[in-house]
């Protein structure tokens, strides 16, 4: 009688092993061997790490082997089962995988097709095509979307991380537990004891320095050291936490009446300021968004102010950027003057910090909330209902999704909901973090997702007219290897752009981006069809890009450039000047956040700089999703590209004060998961 050897992976995290009973069933072509236990004698079946072979007999050869399907039921109490992959060696000596990576709950089963991606068109028997639409009916019903508030882009049906499919939580929900998490690092950092003076201001700028001091690094003491300068400001708006502000000032806007006069001496070219915007040297920085959004009134205690700031940057003849003028209101009044380098010390510092407190919150809530983690989510959710595991757009997909919708979930239910952590210690908690996303949706379009896109839209394209902007080079490498990688894998799949449009698979999951997880927003731009490998190659290298590499880019820098409080403050306690000259050293202490807020502040930026345990970076698959050789050539060819920028990175940084390393691919993390 033909014997079938099935060999089980089991995953090797904490409690993937499993007492309760497995039982596998064999389909191919020519019929399916009888539902059977999988069991040694005197033997601890699959327990964590394992990997275990059984004998299958049938009565007769089943042809070519289509499916697999494993069944739990319960020994005792119900025990979790994680299965990475099941091979089956059959009588002729094939070898066939079929890749699982699921976890098996109560008394679940999964089927499982063999490992090769397949389009819906190679689907060849009505078996198959059944498995593929099953799969798909299953899954939208356990991945369901849900508003959390209006006007911005919807999330996975959960109000809790307990209640996610078990696929896609954390392996240890303690792990990312925000409130432990930042009560650690708030401890380990050695700042609790000024918890309980909360609400008391520090006495002086060097005072600060009692929260920050345990914990140096090349940057953050660089920070503290150097944050006065006109330099520092400047330079961060190249290669800081939030780089994406800058852009080139064509012409000044009517509501920021800066002239000539005002900033003559601070020109070096011997050309007037009208002069210095036509050659290409003048950059602005326009806080927009942050008009009218309410300020955290959460603690009645404590008022905390916003504002709205608008800062004239110029490229000077050393290409070093520095601030011309700054306004903290939108409209120009006597009662909203235009702060000077030439002004007195502390009015200068004080609109310089009110600009770096804008800065903040743009980047928290937009830059990186926003536009990575709550973007990344929706590809993620569109995906696992429009997708089946067999599509390669779904094996390609899958790394990046990684814990995404976990840790936004998480985030929703601890950090950023009503009473939350956020409440405590930012200036827009409380509900002025939800009001500038949904004003930020505005500008949110897919093609201010494409990296070389979102940059020359702020002119800021050119490294000879802006040059030692690495935010910008790096991106661009790193986002050129991605998409020369994803290419070569559409190219594997879809032969003709014919192949993408009849592609029902992809243009619903496309369509399901747009239509409902972006909630088909008129300015949104995202499309509902690809209808080209090119188009299809870019919308996945958008995926990829911006759950990875931009996020790595905006969030692994908190420390370095927020743990200085008064470089990055997260709320403010007096209101922006309206006079020059009233301002001293005083008012400035009492203006940034109290004891209690800093160190809720740099337990929220040590926390989230940290990568995961067990971290995966880009382009480290140890899941093989994918078993066909063109695809994991392409993919090791991708591992050397990648390389060789880690490469090219690591030498220009060496001996500089401030290396920028947040682009490193052996820095980016596959997916958004902290």
């Amino acid at each position: 009688m033909p014997s079938y050897t099935v060999t089980v992976a089991t995953g090797s995290q904490w409690f993937a092993g499993t007492d309760d009973y497995i039982y596998i069933t064999l389909v191919g072509t020519e019929g399916c061997s009888e539902r059977t236990l999988l069991d040694k004698p005197l033997y601890n079946d699959f327990e964590r790490g394992a990997v275990d072979s059984y004998d299958v007999t049938v009565g007769e050869n089943l042809g070519e082997m289509e499916l697999v399907k494993i069944e739990k039921k319960k020994y005792w109490v119900h025990d979790d089962w994680y299965c990475k992959y099941i091979t089956v060696k059959t009588p002729s000596g094939d070898y066939v995988e079929f890749p699982c990576f699921h976890w098996l709950v109560d008394d679940k089963e999964v089927v499982l097709r063999n490992g090769k991606a397949l389009l819906p068109k190679d689907d060849k028997t009505r078996l198959v095509k059944q498995h593929r639409h099953k799969e798909l009916e299953s899954r939208r019903k356990t991945y369901r979307w849900r508003e959390w508030q209006p006007g911005i882009p919807m999330s996975i049906d959960a109000n809790t991380h307990k209640e996610l499919p078990r696929d896609i939580q954390f392996d240890s929900e303690k792990g990312v537990d925000f409130i432990l998490n930042y009560s650690k690092a708030i401890e380990n950092l050695c700042v609790n004891q000024f918890m309980h003076m909360f609400q008391s201001s520090w006495n002086d700028f060097a005072d600060f320095e009692r929260i920050f001091v345990r914990i140096k690094n090349t940057i953050s003491e660089y920070v503290m050291q150097h944050w006065k300068e006109d330099f520092m400001f400047g330079y961060q708006y190249l290669n800081g936490c939030n780089p994406v502000m800058i852009q080139k000032c064509t012409k000044l806007p009517e509501k920021f009446p800066v002239t000539h006069d005002m900033v003559a001496d601070c020109l070096e070219r011997e050309m007037t300021l009208e002069e210095e915007i036509e050659a290409g040297n003048i950059y602005i920085a326009d806080y927009e968004l942050m008009e009218d959004i309410s300020p955290n009134s959460t603690d009645p205690c404590t008022l905390q102010y916003l504002a709205a700031p608008i800062c004239l940057l110029y490229n000077n003849s050393q290409s070093k950027i520095l601030p011309l003028a700054i306004q903290l209101g939108q409209t120009p009044g006597k009662d909203n003057p235009i702060f000077l380098p030439s002004d007195g010390q502390y009015d200068w510092m004080l609109a310089k910090i009110w600009v770096r407190s804008s800065d903040f919150h743009i980047h928290q809530t937009v830059t990186h909330l926003l536009r990575t983690h709550l973007v990344s989510e929706v590809f993620g959710v569109a995906m696992f209902r429009q997708l089946p595991a067999v599509h390669p757009a779904y094996k390609l997909l899958l790394p990046h999704i990684r814990f995404t919708i976990a840790i936004n979930t998480k985030a929703r239910e601890q950090l950023i909901c009503e009473f939350g952590i956020f409440d405590k210690a930012n200036g827009t908690g409380g509900g002025g973090h939800v009001e500038m996303i949904q004003k930020a949706m505005r500008s949110l379009t897919f093609r201010s997702l494409c990296f070389p896109d979102a940059i020359k839209a702020r002119g800021v394209d050119s490294p000879e007219d802006l040059p030692y902007y690495y935010y910008r080079d790096d991106g661009n490498r790193v986002w050129d290897v991605t998409k020369s990688f994803v290419w070569d894998v559409v190219c594997i799949y879809y032969d003709s752009d014919d192949t993408v449009q009849k592609d029902e698979e992809i243009q619903a999951f496309v369509k399901d981006v747009c239509s409902f997880g972006m909630q088909d927003f008129d300015c949104c731009g995202f499309p509902k069809s690809l209808k080209t490998r090119e188009e299809l190659t870019e919308y996945l290298t958008v995926i990829i890009f911006t759950s990875s590499a931009h996020h790595a880019a905006v969030n692994f820098g908190q420390y370095d450039w927020c743990s200085w409080i008064p470089n990055a403050p997260p709320t403010m306690r007096k209101p922006p000047p309206r006079q020059k000259g009233v301002v001293d050293v005083k008012f400035i202490i009492q203006s940034l956040p109290d004891r209690g807020r800093s160190c809720w502040h740099l337990g929220a930026v040590w926390a989230l700089s940290q990568f995961q345990e067990n971290e995966l970076f880009l382009g480290m698959y140890p899941d093989e999703h994918f078993i066909e050789k063109p695809v994991k050539e392409a993919m090791e060819s991708f591992r050397k590209r990648l390389a060789e920028v880690s490469s090219v990175i690591k030498i220009r940084n060496e001996g500089k004060k401030l290396p920028y390393y947040y682009f490193s691919p052996d820095r980016i993390p596959n997916s958004v998961a902290v």
